[in-house]
């Protein structure tokens, strides 16, 4: 089998790499590769390596990502988001090759308080969520073989994440704020890239399995409930952390103004994932701490 990987260095991109090695033959590529086109905003030059490389699979770990910045170049973000894996999904269809893409609760309105399921109406409130919204509609309209992960709240041990940012803060101050009204689960970029694996090799076997699923870790939390978690495991954990269980302060959203709105229920059900793929999700804090022991260990 030959795989086609799109965003080799992003977070997702990088778990990739380890959990599809394993499947047959890897190309991976980012916008900045040199021999075969990895920039999502040259649309021929992605078709043209698809062309070139024929894969059997091909998955798509690019997108713009930088949410608040998207509200400000709509039409990049639109180029990356849906126009780039709508080639994507055309040059799939030719190949009869399959396509894996992922996408995000932001295409929801994030009202309520119960987990969305795949057919609940969509209604994003930002650039970002509209783009990744109509890459996923391009995607479905191409009658490409696909498998569409909806997910939220990723972090990877590697660069920069929450988690992080709680440690350092946590060590600094004597006080902190947190939001305490968007609630999700924190999943971790490896639980995806392993899911993933497992996924392709149940697709390429049935060809039924095509379609949308959401992917999140188990259980839910606050990002407030998030903070106290890694804080508490850090100080058990003998990190010298400054501020104390009782001074993290829960805030709304309103707290912290963001030029993009964020969903506050960003909860994803995934029963549809579980029974196709015969899974079982961990709960976030399994994921979460492996992630933490493996921050602090390596001291980085």
């Amino acid at each position: 089998m030959k795989i086609l990987l799109f965003g080799k260095n992003g977070q997702v991109g990088w778990e990739l790499q380890r959990s599809l090695a394993l499947l047959g033959e890897l190309v991976v590529l980012d916008s900045n590769s040199k021999d075969l086109c990895g920039d999502f905003t040259n649309l021929d030059g992605i078709a043209e390596t698809v062309r070139a490389v024929a894969p059997d699979v091909i998955v798509n770990a690019a997108a713009h990502t930088a949410v608040d910045k998207a509200e400000s170049e709509p039409e990049l973000a639109r180029t990356i988001n849906a126009l780039a894996p709508a080639v994507l999904a055309q040059e799939s269809k030719r190949l009869n090759a399959w396509l894996v893409h992922y996408s995000t609760d932001y295409v929801f309105d994030g009202s309520g308080d119960k987990q969305w399921v795949e057919t609940d109406p969509t209604g994003p409130l930002s650039v970002y969520g509209e783009t990744k919204l109509a890459g996923e509609q391009l995607i479905g309209e191409s009658g490409c073989k696909h498998l569409i992960f909806r997910t939220s709240w990723v972090y990877g041990a590697r660069g920069g994440n929450f988690a992080r940012t709680m440690l350092r803060l946590g060590q600094e101050r004597d006080r902190l704020k947190v939001i305490d009204d968007q609630i999700g689960a924190p999943t971790g970029a490896d639980l995806l890239a392993d899911v993933t694996a497992h996924a392709i090799r149940t697709a390429r076997q049935d060809h039924d399995v095509s379609g949308l699923y959401h992917l999140v870790a188990g259980g839910e939390t606050s990002w407030h409930g998030y903070a106290g978690f890694v804080l508490d495991y850090a100080r058990r954990a003998g990190v010298p952390i400054k501020v104390a269980p009782d001074g993290i302060e829960s805030v709304p959203t309103s707290a912290f103004p963001t030029l993009a709105q964020r969903p506050h229920n960003s909860r994803l059900n995934t029963i549809k994932l579980q029974n196709t793929f015969d899974l079982h999700m961990p709960h976030w804090q399994a994921g979460v701490e492996r992630m933490l022991s493996e921050i602090l260990v390596s001291g980085k």
